[in-house]
């Protein structure tokens, strides 16, 4: 599929669904339509709009159109021993950076290298009045005040069409290796904050349920000395990369269930066992993910409790939401941001909140 620009095809049909209040679901390739509330719209389809803007390896920072597959930005920055430090799932392998930010989803890396939103230096947006909008810039010194750029990251296109997103990019480290410890779910975060006081380069540490698996990447000294105090077995770097690729995109045989997934989102420290089921743990013990039919209102009582949310991530039940509702106020800051970006509630009603249209 050749590069292509279609922000004046698509901005005529956003303004065609204006004219006729027409609400308009948002889709690249559908790889994350599973993840939020059902959006019952004409589809507005940006897979069409891609390509790489332009990309300064010296200035560490890529541009490209929203529609652009993850893998055709890794194989560009890989040529320049470059990545996306948040380490987006691919999921199906046909994941676009747009997808990206609007999920907000970041992989294994996230808790040492940064998420999604803190990689975002400026996006061109199509808002619900119609308007091509740039927000940020090019350069981390843009990034100032009240940052609209990153408010889209995660806002699931409810706020408006990302068109084109500007990103920090990262060095690749020279050296990568994986240990398994027999090393118990709830010693997760007390482990992990001792090895990062003593400097050890993490970027990836999970519990499958039995093991802990600890992913160390850096200069090949800093590797090394890694491994010879963390102990534990070495894992072969083949199945290395195969187990972190199915942690990142979700093909691990834990995510492979029919079952409601649950992801539970944690301050760091709060003991696991606090939540009953199937488990694999991410981001050090931040991230729970859950299998189950669990009662939702329960499960979000529990995790509110210890200072978390739960969110059904994927193959949720018709009868719930799929993220925790918000109190009233926050509530009413959305629906703020909802009216000001988007006063006709055109895109992806409901998707995040099924009450957020109502203000």
């Amino acid at each position: 599929m050749t590069d292509a620009d279609q922000s004046a095809e698509l901005k005529s049909r956003v303004d065609a669904a204006l004219s006729n209040t027409q609400p308009l679901e948002i889709i690249g390739t559908g790889s994350k339509r599973f993840y939020g509330n059902s959006v019952d719209a004409e589809a507005l389809d940006v897979s069409h709009h891609r390509g790489v803007v332009a990309y300064e390896p010296t200035e560490l920072v890529i541009t490209a159109r929203a529609g652009t597959p993850i893998a055709e930005v890794n194989a560009t920055l890989a040529e320049q021993n470059q990545m996306l430090a948040f380490e987006p799932p691919l999921l199906g392998g046909t994941g676009t950076i747009g997808g990206a930010l609007a999920t907000g989803l970041s992989g294994p890396r996230r808790p040492f290298w940064g998420s999604a939103r803190d990689m975002v230096l400026g996006i061109r947006l199509l808002n619900g009045h119609g308007e091509l909008m740039r927000f940020g810039g090019e350069v981390m010194k843009n990034v100032a005040g009240y940052d609209t750029a990153r408010l889209n990251v995660a806002a699931l296109g409810t706020l408006g069409v990302i068109l084109e997103a500007s990103l920090k990019v990262l060095p690749a480290p020279p050296a990568h290796a994986t240990v398994v410890l027999e090393i118990p779910a709830q010693d997760c975060h007390a482990r992990t904050e001792q090895w990062l006081r003593e400097g050890r380069p993490l970027s990836g540490v999970s519990h499958d349920g039995e093991r802990l698996l600890v992913r160390l990447s850096g200069t090949q000294s800093a590797v090394s000395d890694a491994l010879s105090h963390l102990g534990g077995e070495p894992m072969d770097d083949h199945q290395a990369d195969a187990f972190w690729q199915s942690v990142r995109d979700h093909t691990h045989p834990f995510f492979t269930s029919d079952e409601p997934i649950w992801r539970i989102s944690l301050p760091p420290g709060v003991d696991p066992n606090h939540f009953a089921g199937p488990q694999f743990i991410d981001w050090a013990g931040q991230q729970i993910w859950l299998r189950g039919d669990h009662d939702a209102d329960a499960l979000r009582t529990q995790a509110t409790r210890y200072g978390g949310s739960a969110t059904c991530f994927n193959h949720r039940p018709s009868r719930i939401g799929a993220f925790q509702p918000l109190d009233a106020v926050p509530m009413r800051l959305h629906q703020q941001l909802k009216k000001a970006f988007d006063p006709q509630a055109i895109f992806n009603p409901g998707r995040l909140y099924p009450d957020l249209e109502d203000a």
